[in-house]
């Protein structure tokens, strides 16, 4: 919904430690990766590489597409869409009728997205996929419950999706209401209360006016990052190397998304 500086936001050590377990690799190249994977610094998967012109980034037949298998390549792939949705050269893949024939007897998502309701930002079109490619939940601030843990259970549990992706945005007017609320001491209408007393831990009080709202954008996207991965289901396949969750931002002003550390 509708406003970086961020404050810290505790995380449990054990969990934070393996957000990232990429075989073979430190934790520090690890970051690196999915950092640079965000900020067009890491080549992308099937030959595609952000900034590649038009003619590179012309759309590649269904049959022929390399499905991310890793949340390393998930990553990638997520990058190259969006840089396609930001440079305005969107390829709308995975819609053909050989696609969605295929698609009548299973399903294969390469990454869970839990977003906000916002309007402005759909995940199938800020990253560039198509049917089958994401599953997505969307809630009010990214807000946790239980049909939104169970939605996020079952990918990463049943259908074994290797990223799970906690997508907040500028100017979201959850993050913004639960702040006014908090100031004003009102109490919100009905439902919505619920979603600030959620929401309301991230305060960043070290900040006022829109820089709160701001700050609290991204403090909200780490708290909702930790308290997945103190789930134990979810923290035993980030143990396990079998799950990664990472936190990433979208900006409307520049239509970017970034990983938030």
């Amino acid at each position: 919904m509708n406003s970086d500086p961020v404050p810290h936001i505790a995380v449990r050590p054990e969990r934070t430690a393996s957000v990232a377990p990429f075989s073979g690799a430190t934790r520090r190249a690890r970051r690196s990766l999915l950092r640079a994977a965000f900020t067009g610094t890491a080549a992308l998967g099937a030959g595609l590489a952000v900034g590649a012109s038009p003619a590179a980034a012309a759309p590649a037949p269904a049959a022929q597409r390399k499905r991310p298998t890793t949340a390393e390549e998930a990553l990638q792939e997520l990058a190259a869409g969006n840089h396609r949705w930001r440079t305005f050269r969107e390829q709308h893949p995975d819609e053909t009728p050989a696609v969605r024939q295929s698609l009548t007897t299973s399903q294969h998502p390469f990454a869970l997205v839990l977003g906000c309701i916002d309007s402005r930002v759909p995940p199938e079109l800020v990253f560039d996929q198509g049917l089958g490619d994401l599953m997505t939940v969307r809630s009010a601030g990214q807000v946790l419950d239980e049909a939104v843990l169970g939605s996020l259970a079952y990918g990463a549990l049943e259908l074994g999706i290797p990223l799970l992706v906690v997508l907040g945005h500028q100017s979201c007017g959850a993050v913004k209401a639960t702040v006014q609320a908090d100031e004003s001491g009102e109490e919100l209408p009905a439902h919505i209360q619920y979603l600030a007393d959620q929401i309301s831990p991230a305060i960043d009080r070290s900040k006022e006016g829109d820089a709160r709202i701001d700050a609290t954008i991204d403090a909200n996207i780490r708290l909702v990052r930790s308290r997945l991965a103190a789930e134990p289901d979810l923290a035993a396949k980030v143990d396990s190397g079998a799950l990664t969750i990472v936190g990433a931002r979208y900006e409307l002003t520049t239509q970017r998304v970034h990983l938030i550390s």
